[in-house]
């Protein structure tokens, strides 16, 4: 099924030149679209060439409405709303100017992942959520991972939260919105490095790896970023998607003992892994978290609605990241979360 679109359309993107944004312009240039990108300067090598750059500071954006006015986009895509007051100045300065604004928003708004990081004690949700799943009512993130989320992503601000950003988004009377749920994304630049813990393990050959019983059959949403750009310049870029809210994923969801499996597996590892009791496992691999409470999400309404399918391949995408996480380690490892001796004293002599 073929996505609907309007093409030679005009595009801002506001955060464009960190992890995500650059495949988005690409995309967008892919599909024969204009895309400019309103940022601060930093980082500017890692946005495609022929495109426009507007320099500012979203903070005081009400101060580019001219340039804005001047590019006349058709569709703002904002990558790094963190705020409801962030959202309410961005809808200010593009009333008049665009048609619509599209919010790129995440799965946390979401109360099970209330729920997993502790914040909420339940009731468990079903899943997989839908874009019509309960939505939280405690804050996204515990103080202490909240803080390391912002040294990590510097456009989340103190007042951070999913929920007015898609709320002011989609009521706006004079301009249409766009809401796109992402989840775990990773891939080439990932600032979390997400597969880092298993590349490390793999090349320092490890016979073993051990993950506890809760977080190995934990389901949790990811995203390939090349595939999650592609979703939202579809959702942007198709009429279909104004006044909507979707959810991107891979489908299916696997469980975390899966998908390191299948790490594995493009890594050629063929160690072994082993399922322990929380109690069993060393410290640095006890987890926080309430994994009885599953994160998967239904990614249905997108592709069913867009017609939108992951351009790359899964084993592709694992291949891709494995590539670059072996190039472009962390600047900082903990020497702690690889306490190797630590991790096969939790061996116990019938696993030997």
């Amino acid at each position: 099924m073929e996505v609907a679109s309007n093409a030679g359309m005009k595009v801002l993107v506001i955060g464009g030149s960190g992890f995500i944004g650059p495949h988005v312009i690409r995309e967008l240039q892919r599909n024969g679209h204009k895309a400019a990108v309103f940022h601060r300067g930093g980082h500017i090598n890692q946005t495609p060439s022929d495109v426009e750059h507007i320099l500012g500071d979203r903070r005081h954006i009400s101060e580019y409405v001219p340039a804005f006015r001047q590019f006349a986009p058709e569709v703002v895509i904002d990558i790094i709303l963190s705020s409801g007051r962030q959202a309410r100045e961005l809808m200010d300065a593009m009333r008049g100017i665009a048609r619509r604004v599209v919010a790129i928003s995440s799965g946390d708004v979401y109360r099970a992942f209330s729920i997993v990081n502790r914040n909420d004690e339940g009731p468990l949700q079903p899943v997989p959520l839908t874009e019509d799943s309960e939505r939280r009512r405690q804050p996204a993130y515990p103080p202490e991972r909240m803080k390391m989320l912002q040294q990590v992503f510097g456009w989340m601000d103190d007042e951070y939260d999913k929920i007015p950003v898609e709320d002011t988004t989609l009521s706006d009377r004079e301009l249409e919105g766009t809401v796109l749920r992402l989840p775990m994304v990773y891939g080439p630049g990932d600032p979390l490095h997400r597969f880092f813990s298993y590349v490390k393990r793999i090349d320092d050959r490890r016979p073993r790896m051990i993950l506890t019983e809760d977080l190995a059959a934990w389901r949790s949403p990811r995203g390939y970023v090349e595939n999650v750009a592609a979703a939202i310049v579809a959702a942007a870029t198709s009429p279909k998607a104004a006044g909507r809210a979707y959810n991107v994923a891979e489908q299916p969801a696997f469980s975390e003992l899966e998908w390191a499996n299948k790490i594995a597996s493009q890594a050629g590892w063929r160690g072994e892994f082993v399922v322990v009791s929380r109690e069993q496992a060393p410290k640095h691999l006890q987890l926080p978290g309430n994994f009885a409470q599953h994160g998967d999400m239904s990614s249905r309404r997108i592709r069913e609605e867009l017609g939108f399918a992951d351009p790359v391949p899964l084993d592709e995408a694992i291949r891709r990241t494995i590539t670059w996480e072996r190039a472009n380690p962390p600047a900082k490892v903990d020497p702690a979360q690889f306490d190797y001796a630590a991790e096969d004293q939790a061996f116990s002599p019938s696993l030997n």
